[in-house]
This record gives C-alpha cells, structure tokens and sequence, in this order.
C-alpha cells in the first residue's frame, strides 16, 4: 500500500511538474520577453494576465497549489535520494543529481520571487517594468536571478526527460536518447528567452 501510494505521489509529481507548472513558466516567461520590447509591451503584456477573468483562482489551483505540492515532494524526493555520483560518473546520474540541487534552490528562488512581487502587490506596490528593473539594479539580485531563470529551465527541461520515461512514453533506450537531445533544445530555447527578457529590464 505504502509502495502503491508513493508511486502515485511520484507520477503526480512529475505530472504537475509539465502540467501545470512547466506551461506557466513558458507562459511567465513569455509575458517578460516583451521587456526587450520595451516598457509599454511589457505593461500591456502584464495587464492583460492581471485582467484575466477568475484571476485568483487560477493563480491558487493552477500555479500555486501544484508549486507548493511539487515542491515539498520534491524536496522530500531529493534527501531521499542516493547520488552515486561519486561512484558512477554517469551522464543520467549526473542529471539525477543537479535535477535534485536546482528543485531545492528554485524553492528558495520562486519564495524570494514571490515575496519581491506578488506580496508587494498586496502590500500596495504596482508590480511594473518599473519594479523589475529596480530589483534587478542591484548585480547581486541579478546574479540571483539569472541563477533563477536556468535552474527553472534546467529543472524543466530535464523534468520532461523524467516525465516521459516514467509515464511510458520513452521506453526504449533510444526513445529515451532522442528525449534527452529534446529537452536539450528545450533547456537552450528557454534559457534564451528567460535571460533576454531578465537583460531587458536593464
């Protein structure tokens, strides 16, 4: 029962890992690209997911119910976990192992993240262009926040790896091999677009 119930957990936690949470951070990702065309497309862009109809409830059941149970499973996943990195020196181990480091520092980042914007927007503060560039003024929030994005887009992209293999969609090996050369041209095309739109409120 306890296995059964720990399988479930598993691939209910890879699962919100691409749905929802993995097409919100294409989605965030693409509204901050429209920084690098400047001040007004990044307002436009924003207000219009602020006018989405039934807002906050899509941010509570789509976004941040399925960040919080991704997260705390994930963290319970990583000190669980034994990397034989040190031993086998294996490309998939190696991938194991860095998935498990960037889960535990996106928690860190996402709350730090949360708190810079959406808890000041409760506070009174107007989350703008403005504020963006303000935070990422300072060269450490933006090593901070670069260290962000490509974890996100690490932890991402490598998670489609894992989704496919454990819901079995990649089965075979070389199933598994055109995945990962997948998730590599997904990690890049990411990683390019989260850090010209964070170089954009510079």
């Amino acid at each position: 029962m306890a296995v059964d119930r720990a399988y479930f957990n598993r691939r209910i936690h890879s699962l919100l890992g691409v749905i929802p949470i993995g097409i919100f951070l294409i989605q965030h990702f693409i509204v901050n690209h429209f920084a690098t065309r400047g001040p007004d497309a990044f307002q436009q862009a924003a207000h219009f997911m602020e006018n989405l109809p039934f807002r906050y409830a899509l941010e509570l059941f789509v976004i941040f119910i399925p960040i919080i149970f991704h997260g705390v499973y994930g963290v319970y996943i990583a000190f669980q976990a034994k990397n034989n990195t040190a031993r086998f020196g294996f490309f998939r181990n190696w991938m194991f192992r860095i998935q498990r480091f960037t889960g535990v520092f996106l928690l860190i980042f996402i709350a730090w993240h949360v708190y810079q914007t959406r808890l000041q927007a409760a506070l009174g503060a107007e989350v703008n262009y403005n504020m963006m560039a303000d935070i990422l003024s300072s060269p450490y929030m933006l090593a901070f926040y670069i260290a962000g994005v490509v974890s996100a887009t690490f932890h991402f992209a490598n998670g489609l790896w894992s989704f496919a293999v454990s819901w079995g969609i990649t089965v075979s090996p070389r199933s598994q091999q055109v995945m990962t050369y997948v998730s590599l041209i997904v990690f890049i095309v990411l990683t390019y677009i989260g850090l010209a739109a964070t170089f954009a409120f510079i």
